[in-house]
Parts: structure tokens; C-alpha cells; sequence
């Protein structure tokens, strides 16, 4: 996409598309494999006391079943994605969104023309409303400074309120204060899940449309099917028969 131009639907769609094939190719096998590998209960640290309790509370019944959801769910939809989304982050920001935004200076992820103001932005690119620390906070500013330096070294002005954090996704209020002291204190902007996306683009219906196409990769996945199989396998042990009363 060339700078400088309203971001066409055909563009749009293509972010889309590849938000869809990264997903597919980096974050689906590695969520089917993390998924597929729980079929031993040596996978878990199992509390006797907890998990029947957990597995009647979820199902209404104790059974082996029952006690097998209660041990892959939190695992399968909780720490396995999540863990898998951050350490692939990386490679989304390089994939995704450097691919047509990609930035040539130091400590910039991504630069573009902002939609609603018209302006010129160099932006830093985080995961999540809670994923930086304090040692981040400082990192950031100093890479900003040092845009703002090689902006002023190349006759470049680089606007204090152009050098931006966004963050992929969440809703204002929801941001750490890490993120806060970024902003109230050094005065950077940041630009939350829908609003950044709509910065980006120019729509403001492309996050809800981001998320919807994830979704349709995972039904893809047949996730659902190779999470039931795991389930029945796991539940066949017997160990998870014992805490079942079997």
C-alpha cells in the first residue's frame, strides 16, 4: 500500500486474508498439537481435592468425562492460545502488519497515515492491554526519542503526537498502568483495539470483522472434534477414572 492514500476495501480484505493465513499457518497446528498432547493426565498437576469438585460444579456430574473437561478447558482455551498468541507476536506484527506498514527506523514497528487525522504516525506495536513492564515503559520512550532525533537529523519533523502505542486488542479503561504512564506522563498517545484498527484503515466496523474472521479459522480447525477425541482419551485413564469414584 503506497503512504499517503485512503485505504481501499480490496486492501482491507487483503489484511484480513492474511491476518486468516497467519492464523492458519502459526497459531492453528501449534493449538491443535498443544490441544492433541493432553491425553495423558501427566500433562497436569492434578489437585484430588479441586478437580472432582471443578468437574461437578461445570457438568453437574462427576464422571470421567466431567473431570476431563475440567482439566483441558482452562488449559486448551485459556493458558495453551494465549501463550501461543504471545510468543507468535512477533511474527504477527512482521507477517501481518510490517508487511504492508513495516518501518525502516530503529524501534518502530509499523508506520502509517492515520485515517481520522491525516497525520503521518511511527508506532510501537503491543499485543495486549496488559502485556508490557516497567522497564518497557522506559524502552518505548527511548526509541521514540530517538525517531524524533534521526527525524530532526534527516530534516524530518516528527510530531511528539505522532509517535503512537498501539495495542491489537482490548477496550479503553482496560489498559495497565504501565500503558497509563506512557500516556499521561510522557504524553503518547495510545490507540486501543477498535480505534487502532479504524486508525489503520479507515473503517471502524475492521476490528469486529478482524475477529469474526479468526473465528471462521477456527471452525476450520475442527477444533471442536480434536478437543472432544482428547477429552475421550484422557478420560479413559485410570487415573482420571479413580478421581472420577471409578
Amino acid at each position: 500500500m503506497q503512504m499517503g492514500k485512503v485505504m481501499t476495501k480490496a486492501e482491507r480484505k487483503r489484511i484480513l486474508e492474511q491476518v486468516k493465513e497467519w492464523f492458519r499457518t502459526v497459531i492453528v497446528p501449534n493449538h491443535l498439537e498443544n490441544t492433541q498432547k493432553l491425553i495423558s493426565p501427566s500433562e497436569f498437576n492434578i489437585n484430588p481435592f479441586t478437580v472432582p469438585y471443578l468437574a461437578a460444579y461445570l457438568t453437574g456430574e462427576l464422571t470421567p468425562e466431567s473431570v476431563a473437561k475440567a482439566l483441558l478447558y482452562p488449559r486448551v482455551l485459556g493458558t495453551s492460545i494465549t501463550t501461543s498468541f504471545g510468543m507468535n507476536m512477533q511474527t504477527f506484527i512482521s507477517d501481518v502488519l510490517k508487511n504492508s506498514f513495516g518501518s525502516m527506523v530503529s524501534g518502530i514497528d509499523i508506520e502509517f497515515e492515520d485515517a481520522l487525522d491525516g497525520r503521518h504516525k511511527y508506532c510501537q506495536v503491543k499485543l495486549g492491554p496488559n502485556t508490557i513492564n516497567k522497564d518497557d515503559v522506559v524502552t518505548i520512550h527511548n526509541h521514540f526519542k530517538d525517531a524524533r532525533n534521526l527525524g530532526r537529523t534527516n530534516n524530518v519533523s516528527v510530531a511528539h503526537g505522532d509517535l503512537v502505542v498501539a495495542i491489537v486488542y482490548g477496550e479503553p479503561g482496560q489498559e495497565s498502568g504501565h500503558y497509563k504512564k506512557l500516556r499521561d506522563e510522557y504524553d503518547y498517545p495510545l490507540f486501543i483495539g477498535q480505534e487502532f484498527w479504524q486508525r489503520l484503515t479507515g473503517d471502524k466496523n475492521f476490528y469486529v470483522e478482524l475477529l469474526r474472521a479468526i473465528s471462521e479459522v477456527a471452525i476450520e480447525a475442527r477444533g471442536a472434534v480434536v478437543l472432544d477425541e482428547t477429552m475421550q482419551q484422557l478420560a479413559a485413564t485410570p487415573e482420571i477414572k479413580k478421581l472420577a469414584g471409578q
